[in-house]
């Protein structure tokens, strides 16, 4: 079976968060612990296996993977698990992903995920495994040496849409992002409530106004780098911006602030501005 190192960020994580370390632990080597919290709280205690590193600063998602994915290079893994503080993986989940990558004679694997099973009613096909165009961050294991010849994860991009980043970039670069349909992880997108308006399901996210800066700017970013590879799916992801206007506007609280954060966030993109708000 393969050696794999995993990595979980932390931002202001519950104890639920912390304690969710325990479900994983046995199915993996080592655990790199990055707390992007802006304090000087220690949260995890070292032990063989887990090692924490406290940024003492939120430096964003990308940086923090980053980190993890170095530490994991410098003790010479292959092979990185990638996890949020609330990821709901299993040992199975784990264990199953690691059979797969020992045993299949696939090539120019960048990447392999879990079905994630976010609660919507959409079927998955009934295939072992596809090739996908994005997957979330969230229980992915990564090919480090591959990693490596892309360039990690965009620390400018800082939170949201880094995961879809890095899974074009892979694909632009010749390597496969393999969904494993028959293993299937509980994941949970946050505040999502359905309205229903004249019949129809309308999913909001209730993102923050925070991060709808990120989204807005970092989705146009994409769209500019992978537009000649994937010009479809760059349309459909500016869509769904749009799209999200509209959802505010009828069902979401603070209204004027989130389009603010958007319209920013377009703004700095215009102006191409990367790195934290």
């Amino acid at each position: 079976m393969i050696k794999l190192a995993s990595v979980v960020v932390f931002y202001n994580p519950s104890k639920e968060n912390i304690e969710n370390i325990s479900k994983y632990e046995k199915s993996v080597d080592r655990i790199f612990v990055v707390d992007n919290t802006d304090d000087d709280v220690i949260r995890v205690k070292e032990t063989k296996k887990i090692k924490y590193v406290k940024l003492n600063k939120n430096m964003g998602i990308a940086h923090a993977l980053n980190v993890g994915a170095q530490n994991a290079i410098d003790e010479g893994y292959k092979w990185l698990l990638t996890l949020d503080q609330d990821s709901k993986i299993t040992e199975k989940n784990v264990n199953d992903l690691k059979e797969f990558l020992d045993k299949t004679k696939i090539k120019k694997i960048g990447l392999v995920s879990p079905y994630q099973d976010i609660g919507s009613t959409e079927e998955k096909n009934n295939v072992e495994y596809e090739d996908m165009i994005e997957v979330m961050t969230s229980g992915n294991i990564i090919d480090l040496e591959v990693y490596k010849k892309i360039g990690g994860f965009k620390d400018w991009m800082f939170i949201d849409c880094v995961d879809t980043e890095y899974c074009m970039n892979l694909h632009k670069n010749g390597y496969k992002v393999l969904r494993l349909n028959n293993v299937i992880m509980k994941h949970n997108l946050g505040d999502v409530k359905v309205h229903k308006l004249f019949g129809k399901e309308y999913p909001c996210y209730n993102h923050s106004p925070f991060r709808r800066y990120y989204i807005v700017r970092n989705t146009h970013y994409i769209n500019d780098m992978y537009r000649d590879i994937f010009p479809e799916y760059c349309d459909h992801l500016l869509r769904i911006q749009k799209g999200q206007v509209k959802r505010i506007l009828a069902f979401e609280k603070q209204k004027f602030k989130k389009l603010k954060s958007m319209y920013k966030g377009y703004r700095d993109y215009k102006k191409n501005k990367k790195g934290a708000m």
